[in-house]
């Protein structure tokens, strides 16, 4: 099985992650039983890549850990050390990680940081991304992606919609 590289996060209506101050307190919702399908998503990976701010934010959050029971990977030019011996440090660009990684034997791989996904689809090395849209609007904060001179098609492959107004959007990157 080739190994996906996937982009799976949450946004609200206007395309942010987070607030400005990092806050995601928008996504704070009662949850159903499904999680959005991130729970059958979740035993379909066994990696996860994260940038600096994701990480620092998971163990703000007591995710010391990070995410338990898969590979971890920070990606940060100037954190020093991590907070647990089951998460990797890495100084060196995500495309040279994923590669390394696609050679291996394993499950799906999941970014779960907009600015280790954006410098990954710069580099033609994301696969998919899935958006479940949070139908609030937060008027600023941090973006899907940040901002580039790019120009991504992407192929809708499903959508899904809630009963609370969340709404599933499933794509894949056009190569």
């Amino acid at each position: 099985m080739l190994r996906k590289v996937i982009y799976s996060m949450a946004s609200s209506a206007d395309g942010f992650i987070a607030r400005p101050d990092g806050s995601v307190d928008f996504l704070d919702r009662p949850r159903p039983k499904h999680m959005y399908g991130m729970r059958e998503f979740y035993g379909s990976i066994d990696t996860c890549l994260m940038g600096r701010k994701t990480y620092d934010f998971a163990v703000g959050h007591g995710m010391r850990d990070a995410y338990p029971g898969k590979k971890n990977f920070v990606f940060s030019r100037t954190l020093k050390k991590v907070a647990s011996s089951k998460v990797s440090l890495v100084h060196e660009h995500p495309a040279a990680v994923v590669r390394r990684l696609r050679a291996e034997k394993g499950k799906h791989i999941w970014v779960v940081s907009g600015s280790v996904a954006g410098a990954l689809l710069d580099e033609s090395e994301l696969d998919e991304i899935i958006v479940n849209i949070i139908p609030v609007y937060i008027g600023e904060g941090v973006p899907l992606f940040a901002a580039r001179h790019r120009s991504v098609p992407l192929r809708l492959v499903a959508t899904k919609k809630f009963f609370d107004g969340v709404v599933m959007l499933h794509y894949r990157v056009k190569r």
